[in-house]
């Protein structure tokens, strides 16, 4: 008897728009799935005083055991294989052949062709049976095209006369102009850096911290979905992104343990590097990196959705987590006319950290302005989401309407900047080399290793730090109000291209950090766009 079926809500691909049809992959090939189910319990994060406890938030929000018995018999009646349950983070793998997923899912998985390779897809949405009808909210890997890249940009010297002001610094340069707090150097903190690619060398490590004279931080790769630590010896590959991530951190707060959870460039990869971050029990994390991304509109609604749950989930357990906006300015490199943001960054629970560049004399700042272009390339994102509402926490932060026709007034990206401008750039080594990389991916690290420091100070973790930057405003930021990057420009207060302005360590310090402080009012929407 033929199988009732629903519809998976928001599970609907298309084809990527340069990708062409290259064939069907054989039936007999096996692979997995992560299946994502619904909280045992809804999240208010507005009546947590104090952070969860990992075992607390599991015991409250994770997935309920007839749940998770729901799935197992559905896996047991398609010939599927459960390879893990992890009710913390409501995901079980399932695997099974690509005869046994399409059956199971409602759909036809082909092969597509398009400039990154070859990659595994389908169209249309996901058909589930009708017993797991509110239970299951996502199923990713099906799809495996790339997900995310990279939001970095190697500086490469031109021929000719270079712009005034061009030169590059040392992290702990960087965060000295920034006026970070000195006293502290991230002790008891474990920062988790998302990696989807690439790698690291122990000895390039070495080599960077003893020429800086900073000790050597504690590394520890962790493998998600059979992702590892894959160095592929080249500077301009995604190793420039791993190591800027780890050499910024490390230099800044180098008594921060850093954690790199590397993951396939997936859907599925992206979202159970994230999960395994937030929910890791044994590193425990208090901080959370993630200079990857792409424009909202790559994403499917069910990965908006699933991805904004995890970052919800890091607010309950007292981890804050900070996401570059991207690096092609107001397009976020969409070649559709329109202005897009991007996503994670986009997300209400996350920390958007866009782009400036920076002047500075006497090794103080003495300029500073949004970052676009020049012979570097490139300029910072930011703008508004066509997904998520307005939260409340930028209710007064006078967040302009889309410019695009829908005039949508939804979350403003970023809510904060820093150094980003290649051309005055991070002093970083890469493969053996010594180079300088710019781009959002090195403000992310940045605001991350300033959370380490001040998470040290107060003696307890920031958590949820959006509505805290807000309240602190205009004083815990330095204003950036010259320059645009694209369709949007800055201005006084917040602004759709640096938000609200690049980081003033010491005055954040005491506003939001100096100990324990009396709970602050952390509403926000967790509404998304109908």
């Amino acid at each position: 008897m033929p199988t009732e079926r629903f519809l998976l809500p928001g599970s609907e691909r298309a084809t990527q728009a340069d990708a062409r049809t290259a064939g069907t992959p054989s039936l007999a090939d096996t692979i997995s799935v992560s299946v994502m189910l619904r909280r045992r319990a809804g999240l208010d994060l507005d009546a947590a005083a104090t952070p969860l406890t990992r075992e607390e938030f599991a015991a409250r929000h994770g997935a309920r055991p007839d749940d998770v018995q729901g799935v197992e018999t559905f896996a047991q009646n398609f010939d599927l294989t459960v390879v893990s349950v992890d009710p913390a983070r409501r995901t079980i793998v399932l695997s099974g052949t690509i005869a046994a997923m399409n059956e199971a899912f409602g759909t036809t998985l082909h092969l597509y062709q398009c400039e990154h390779g070859l990659y595994r897809g389908r169209t249309g949405p996901l058909y589930l049976p009708t017993e797991l009808k509110d239970i299951v909210v996502g199923v990713f890997g099906l799809d495996n095209r790339p997900q995310a890249q990279v939001r970095c940009r190697r500086h490469r010297r031109v021929i000719g006369t270079q712009a005034a002001g061009d030169t590059s610094y040392t992290p702990p340069q960087i965060a000295a102009l920034y006026q970070f707090p000195t006293t502290v150097t991230g002790v008891g903190q474990t920062v988790a850096i998302i990696e989807l690619g690439g790698g690291y060398k122990t000895a390039d490590l070495q080599t960077y911290f003893t020429t800086l004279g900073v000790t050597l931080p504690s590394v520890t790769a962790v493998s998600v979905d059979g992702a590892t630590n894959a160095p592929a010896g080249d500077p301009n590959s995604a190793d420039g992104e791993v190591l800027l991530d780890i050499e910024v951190i490390g230099a800044i707060a180098p008594a921060a343990r850093i954690a790199v959870y590397f993951a396939p460039n997936t859907d599925q990869g992206f979202l159970d590097a994230i999960t395994t971050a937030v929910h890791d029990s044994v590193r425990k994390p208090s901080i959370v990196s993630i200079s990857w991304g792409g424009s909202e509109s790559t994403w499917t609604s069910q990965a908006l959705t699933s991805y904004d749950q995890a970052f919800q989930d890091a607010a309950a357990l007292g981890v804050t987590v900070c996401c570059a906006s991207g690096d092609s300015g107001s397009s976020d490199g969409v070649s559709d006319g329109q202005a897009h943001v991007d996503f994670p960054a986009s997300s209400p629970h996350v920390v958007a950290c866009g782009g400036t560049r920076i002047e500075s004399s006497n090794r103080a700042l003495t300029g500073e302005v949004v970052w676009n272009g020049g012979a570097s390339g490139g300029a910072t994102g930011g703008g508004v989401s066509d997904v998520f509402a307005l939260p409340a926490y930028q209710a007064s932060a006078n967040v302009p309407v889309s410019v695009n026709a829908s005039h949508y007034k939804g979350r403003g990206v970023p809510d904060v900047a820093g150094d980003a401008d290649p051309a005055t750039g991070y002093q970083v080594r890469v493969d053996g080399h010594d180079v300088v990389y710019g781009g959002t991916s090195a403000v992310a690290p940045l605001w991350s290793a300033l959370v380490a420091l001040i998470n040290e100070n107060r003696g307890a973790p920031l958590g949820y730090l959006n509505p805290l930057l807000y309240d602190a405003g205009a004083t815990g930021c330095r204003d950036v109000t010259s320059g645009t990057n694209g369709a949007y420009k800055a201005g006084p207060g917040w602004d759709t291209c640096t938000g609200l302005g690049s980081p003033n360590g010491q005055e954040l310090l005491k506003l939001i950090g100096a100990a324990k402080t009396t709970k602050t009012t952390r509403t926000t929407s967790n509404a998304r766009r109908p």
